[in-house]
């Protein structure tokens, strides 16, 4: 009680949700009367960064800092208006899409809708779309970001879970095309009961010339996920060569990208990454303090008392995990309560790790776009203008359709599992 009062009280007022969890640790030991446990703290905080997975993360967004500095965004989105852009609504298909393209190389919903709300808002506005529509729109695109591999959130979930990262990646992947297409489905209906405009008609030659140009770009993504998919290499090596592929794209494709800009690039994914380690590392620590206080076990004694299955114990996960997930962010989260709830998932329902890995990294993920809080709506609101509050409002179809895609992947595994038999 005193830990969890401790670091209720120093999140409160506003100290970082790593430094909240290193100190809630040292709390716990001094309140357990046993400062022999000192000895151990530096080697939970090493533990928690010593894996081979991790080299993975930096490398994800380095990629993703080389492909904005190589033009390569723009052309995505081109591609997508050449496929979609003349049915109705076409514009917000493209914002879809083109986020789904981009995400199978970003794998970060706040980058992601930062990126994206500059280069579609303004265009989408443009054609007579409302702003706080187009913004919100945009906000739920960057959603699968952390959804369709590379993912920086399955990458930390796979080192908190001790299972594969490559496998995290690739079960990944199918939920994520069916959120893409529950979007489109939504869109069109939408498109129809407020009229959506056409975009401007293209001839056949300039689609195929568009499309053209842009396919280079899909190297990225094929690189990354074909090489795991292949089994040619894991999380980490695709990731690396991932990164030397969006390099040669930008600088001998699109011609955008120069080595000289590479230094600073390196060190803006350099800061990122240690902001997220750090949390890692510190996950480490609070996961051991949880486990020497018995935590776990006292929940999973609880949670039995109400979810009597699988089904039922999913259900109540679902929505435990959404509220948190509407006041605290999307690693943060993973890392406060994959230690407490994963234990019981797997030894007390035998639910594979996988599926609940995906179902825990789509709640939190969701959460950026609830209130409170809703991150990813006020990163949207920072680019654009538009009022938070009200981008919820006007997209909350989105909301509810991501919504029935937790329910499915908690009902039925092989969604998450179907590229893993």
């Amino acid at each position: 009680m005193v830990t969890s009062a401790a670091f209720l009280v120093i999140m409160l007022v506003g100290v970082p949700i790593g430094l909240c969890l290193c100190i809630a640790g040292m709390v716990y030991i001094t309140a357990s009367g046993n400062p022999l446990l000192f000895q151990s703290f530096p080697l939970q905080l090493f533990g928690g960064v010593d894996s081979y997975g991790l080299i993975a993360i930096p490398l994800f967004i380095l990629i993703g800092e080389i492909m904005n500095g190589g033009g390569i965004t723009r052309r995505i989105v081109d591609m997508a208006m050449a496929f979609v852009g003349q049915l109705r609504g076409g514009l917000a298909y493209v914002n879809v899409l083109a986020n789904m393209f981009v995400s199978s190389i970003l794998g970060s919903a706040t980058a992601q809708v930062a990126i994206m709300a500059q280069i579609m808002v303004p265009e989408m506005e443009k054609k007579g779309y409302d702003k706080t529509f187009a913004a919100g729109l945009t906000a739920y695109g960057g959603m699968l970001g952390p959804i369709i591999p590379p993912s920086v959130m399955f990458v930390v979930y796979s080192v908190l879970a001790q299972v594969s990262v490559s496998d995290m990646l690739i079960a990944g992947i199918v939920p994520g095309v069916i959120l893409t297409v529950m979007f489109c489905v939504v869109i069109a209906l939408m498109g129809y009961v407020y009229n959506y405009p056409r975009a401007e008609p293209m001839t056949l030659r300039e689609r195929f010339r568009i499309i053209l140009g842009a396919c280079p770009t899909l190297l990225i993504p094929i690189v990354i996920v074909g090489s795991i998919l292949g089994g040619l290499a894991n999380a980490t090596e695709s990731a690396a060569v991932g990164t030397i592929a969006a390099a040669l794209v930008g600088r001998y494709w699109t011609k955008e990208f120069s080595f000289a800009r590479l230094p600073e690039m390196m060190l803006r994914a350099g800061i990122y990454s240690a902001v997220v380690l750090f949390l890692v590392a510190a996950a480490a620590v609070f996961s051991w303090v949880l486990i020497f206080g018995k935590v776990p076990q006292e929940a999973a004694a609880w949670i039995q008392s109400v979810a009597r299955d699988p089904v039922s114990f999913m259900l109540l996960v679902n929505v435990i995990l959404l509220v948190i997930g509407t006041v605290i962010d999307g690693i943060p989260g993973l890392i406060m309560t994959v230690p407490i709830l994963l234990p019981i998932a797997t030894e007390v329902y035998a639910i594979d790790p996988r599926q609940f890995g995906v179902v825990v990294v789509v709640n939190l993920v969701l959460g950026l776009l609830s209130p409170p809080v809703g991150l990813c709506f006020f990163v949207a609101a920072a680019v654009t203008g538009a009022k938070p509050g009200k981008m919820f409002l006007v997209t909350m179809p989105f909301f509810a359709i991501a919504c029935v895609l937790l329910v499915l992947l908690s009902l039925y595994p092989f969604l998450s599992l179907a590229l893993l038999k």
